[in-house]
């Protein structure tokens, strides 16, 4: 029996959502791709949403002005306390909502010292 791209994606861990160039794309419940052209925003972007967008591309910037031991660190602490995140997402959920006390933590579990 041939699989279906989409079975092989899924099998791959893969999932088709949001725009994709000039594509919006999902999954159906029949786990089938549908994907129809990228209708632009109605509206522009509210204040909130540009706030946050902001912070997004701070925290980002921020994990890139890290050195390579100290990503390493929270990579390290990531695998080891078995998250499902990177240490990129954990740091920048440290950046975005300021909740040192459970990197803090994730460090003590782990062994790891986390800067930031």
């Amino acid at each position: 029996m041939a699989l279906s791209d989409n079975k092989i994606l899924a099998m791959l861990g893969f999932s088709c959502t949001g725009d994709l160039g000039p594509w919006t794309l999902y999954t159906s419940d029949r786990h089938q791709i549908v994907y129809y052209p990228r209708m632009p925003a109605l509206n522009p972007p509210s204040p909130k949403q540009l706030t946050q967008r902001a912070s997004i591309t701070a925290a980002a910037a921020s994990w890139r002005a890290l050195s390579n031991a100290d990503r390493t660190a929270y990579e390290t602490a990531s695998r080891r306390a078995s998250l499902k995140i990177t240490g990129y997402n954990l740091w920048v959920y440290l950046k975005l909502t300021d909740r040192r006390d459970i990197v803090d933590t994730i460090a003590r579990q782990t062994g790891v010292t986390l800067p930031g």
